[in-house]
């Protein structure tokens, strides 16, 4: 099963992490410097429930912001 909110598409985003080195120049330095930059996923906060989605019984994957928002039925 997709880690894909069933109800918005919400999915998981790429980004890096990103490694800073040096004093900033605030500090008395000569500033901070990228040294290296790794790829990291940032993860949707998904939860697993069962739902009724074309009135049948499934267990999807939502995200907690459509589960604030409410108007889910519950199977």
């Amino acid at each position: 099963m997709l880690k894909i909110c069933a109800i918005c598409g919400k999915n998981p985003l790429l980004g890096k992490n990103v490694v800073r080195k040096g004093l900033a120049k605030s500090k008395g330095g000569t500033g901070q410097k990228i040294v290296r930059a790794t790829k990291r996923l940032f993860l949707p906060n998904l939860q697993k429930m069962r739902l009724l989605l074309d009135n049948k019984p499934r267990r999807v994957y939502v995200c907690a912001k459509c589960i604030k928002k409410g108007g889910l039925v519950k199977a």
